[in-house]
């Protein structure tokens, strides 16, 4: 290759330089692939023809760096090359209010840390692209847009982690759907995020003025834009959304009918009983099996109603006669016959599980919590949770329960299953069927405060071992006791002469999770304590670095909020 020829790397040096001379190569550019044009300037115009002809007067290489100039200014942009056709739409407007300077600032530094290739500052330093996702909620909820400019960062930044995405196009507004029908590489935006509507698109100026345009948007809409105006929807008016999915419900990819039905969670109602029912005959496995949840979250359904019987035919109270003490027998099913497949009983177990115990459980969960007050005579949760369980079916029939408090939202039968903080089972190091709770889940039925103070409890009697789970389902920021709690453990757990590294996992929650407020009563921490006999080389350094990150984390967080919050 002679000195002329451009290498792979001048083509992005000199990309800024070069984009006033490419007026001429612009339709030959636009069809020239970005790695065509690495290819020739790795092997050399002598040895390649660059996919591009050049202008009067101009050589071979002069003409390929115009080119990758075009191209490189197009790939910024969003906007992948390709042959000449009509230009795009004007981009919807979007009315909500800009970020304020200072945040527009950050949001750049936490993008651009993001795609760098590693962290390559001390180990004391904030994780920036961990606080991204942080970030993002408290700008969405304050109701901002992201700046035009870093739009194609942010859809990067959600294209590479999942995690993102919801929070990420929800800020990105109608614009970031408008961008993404531009680059394939966003495709992802038009399919929504986890099922969830990723944006808030505009709705009609008048809904009710304009029903055709609601409509015309609902059946030729992408599907991002249908399953925003489903939730508005079904929100503004439960049953006009429901209208509105009944009427193109048949024709409806299976996929699809799934997130459809899913987002019918948040407003649920009776109301919705008849076409539950319906969708409980629907060709998808689980669609009906989604149905089938939904109707049991609803206690005075039919399927409720017959679920119970049928678990009122398993279980019962009984009287054990050499004792005088009341006991709960259990009988499971024999079969699983097809009204109760039909209702969502799904019959074959998973490898390992019997039928029977299967089955039950299924029966069990799908059944309203207070039909067991009502048949057990009128006793509480507790009450009924203590009673001894005959023939070594507690574990089943208790993680039946477990799963109904979780889907029924019910508080009382969760603070019953979940017992004191002291004895709870430590489910991380138990084997079914022992780990028949499940703490994270019971817990996330109960209010924010009263999560907070089991956990706190739980870790003063268990440690950080087998917190992290339990940690986060805690609301953020975590409300006190919970953070003096896990603060507490982990000066103990510096004193014992532990590794920091043990406890990263929880010292990572504590950086996104800990009351920024706090980061002026943990300076004393980020001190190197003198080493004591029996402590792990070099720990208590390592423990100060940890502290010192942790410490500039929370104010890192203090600071960002300081510059969301509106003027």
């Amino acid at each position: 290759m002679t000195s002329t020829t451009p290498t792979a790397s001048a083509l992005s040096t000199t990309a800024t330089t070069s984009t006033a001379s490419t007026a001429s190569t612009t339709s030959v550019a636009s069809v020239a692939s970005w790695d065509d044009l690495v290819a020739a300037a790795l092997l050399g115009t002598e040895r390649r023809t660059p996919p591009v002809a050049p202008r009067p007067g101009q050589d071979a290489p002069s003409a390929l760096l115009d080119a990758a100039a075009l191209s490189t200014v197009r790939r910024r942009a969003g906007l992948r090359p390709a042959p000449a056709r009509p230009g795009p739409g004007r981009a919807p407007e979007d009315p909500r209010p800009a970020l304020p300077t200072a945040a527009r600032s950050r949001l750049a530094l936490l993008l651009a840390d993001r795609s760098a290739p590693g962290r390559g500052g001390p180990r004391s330093a904030p994780d920036l692209a961990e606080l991204l996702p942080q970030w993002l909620a408290l700008a969405n909820h304050h109701g901002y847009r992201v700046p035009d400019a870093l739009l194609p960062a942010l859809l990067d930044a959600a294209r590479a982690r999942t995690d993102l995405r919801p929070e990420a196009l929800t800020l990105g507004g109608p614009r970031a759907l408008w961008l993404a029908r531009l680059n394939p590489d966003w495709k992802f935006a038009l399919r929504g995020a986890a099922g969830r509507a990723p944006t808030p698109l505009p709705e009609p100026s008048d809904v009710a003025a304009a029903p055709d345009d609601e409509q015309r948007l609902w059946e030729e809409g992408l599907f991002a834009e249908r399953v925003s105006l489903l939730a508005s929807a079904r929100h503004r008016d439960p049953a006009a959304g429901l209208a509105l999915l009944s009427g193109t419900w048949s024709t409806e990819r299976a996929e699809d009918r799934l997130m459809f039905l899913d987002s019918l969670r948040d407003d649920l109602s009776p109301s919705d009983e008849p076409f539950l029912e319906q969708a409980l005959s629907d060709r998808s496995r689980n669609v009906r099996a989604t149905a089938a949840e939904l109707l049991s979250a609803l206690p005075g359904s039919a399927l409720a109603a017959r679920m119970a019987e049928r678990s009122r035919g398993c279980v019962a109270l009984t009287t054990d006669e050499p004792t005088a003490g009341e006991r709960i027998a259990v009988r499971p099913p024999d079969e699983c016959d097809s009204g109760m497949q039909r209702d969502g009983i799904v019959a074959k177990p998973p490898s390992g599980r019997g039928k029977r115990s299967w089955w039950l459980g299924q029966l069990v969960e799908a059944t309203p919590l207070d039909r067991w007050s009502e048949w057990f005579g009128g006793r509480t949760p507790a009450e009924i949770v203590a009673l001894p369980v005959t023939d070594g079916w507690q574990a089943d029939l208790h993680a039946a329960w477990c799963r109904a408090a979780v889907r029924q939202r019910s508080a009382e039968w969760c603070r019953a299953l979940l017992g004191t903080p002291a004895v709870a089972p430590v489910t991380a190091r138990q084997a079914a069927p022992a780990a028949w709770r499940d703490p994270a889940k019971l817990l996330s039925a109960l209010p924010a405060r009263e999560r907070a103070e089991w956990v706190a409890e739980f870790i003063a009697s268990h440690g950080l071992s087998d917190a992290f789970r339990l940690l986060g389902v805690c609301t953020v920021p975590w409300a006190e006791p919970l953070g003096h709690a896990v603060v507490d453990a982990l000066d103990i757990a510096r004193d014992a002469g532990s590794y920091p590294w043990s406890f990263s996992g929880v010292m990572g929650l504590a950086e996104r999770c800990l009351d920024p407020s706090q980061a002026d009563r943990l300076e004393v921490l980020t001190a190197i304590p003198d080493e004591t006999e029996g402590a792990a080389p070099g720990a208590r350094g390592y423990w100060a670095e940890a502290f010192q990150r942790l410490v500039g984390t929370l104010r890192l967080r203090a600071a960002m909020q300081a510059e969301l919050a509106p003027a």
